[in-house]
């Protein structure tokens, strides 16, 4: 099986797959290929589970072509619990900031076309 299916697999059970690096420790998201620290190629698998809070995000209300049947929503990025990493995801229906104040908690949901779907914990 392909890292990314296995990513996607994992992302559709609410969780992240990652890779540590067997040299460092470093935790990685399962579609790198080489630690970002240290350059080592060996990793092994992490499950880790998918829930976190609002780092940042963008709120899109004039979407890029395919996306035009989903605004609004925002482009988020959620800080995993526990962990120093950082993934990006969809959040449907965001239409102001007061709807998804930074630090709010938020979990991963699912996985479709759009990539990672986020939702309220």
């Amino acid at each position: 099986m392909s890292n990314k299916r296995e990513f996607i697999d994992a992302v559709n059970a609410g969780k992240v797959l990652t890779r540590k690096c067997t040299k460092c420790g470093n935790l990685h998201l399962a579609t790198i290929y080489f630690c970002q620290q240290c350059g080592h190629k060996e990793f092994e698998g992490k499950l880790l589970d998918g829930t976190g809070t609002v780092s940042t995000y963008t709120i899109i209300t004039v979407p890029p072509a395919g996306f035009e049947k989903y605004t609004p929503y925002a482009w988020v990025i959620m800080k995993i619990d526990n962990y120093d990493l950082r993934i990006s995801g969809f959040f449907g229906g965001i239409a102001s900031p007061a709807q998804l104040p930074i630090g709010s908690k938020i979990k991963i949901v699912g996985y479709d076309d759009r990539g990672i779907l986020l939702g309220k914990q």
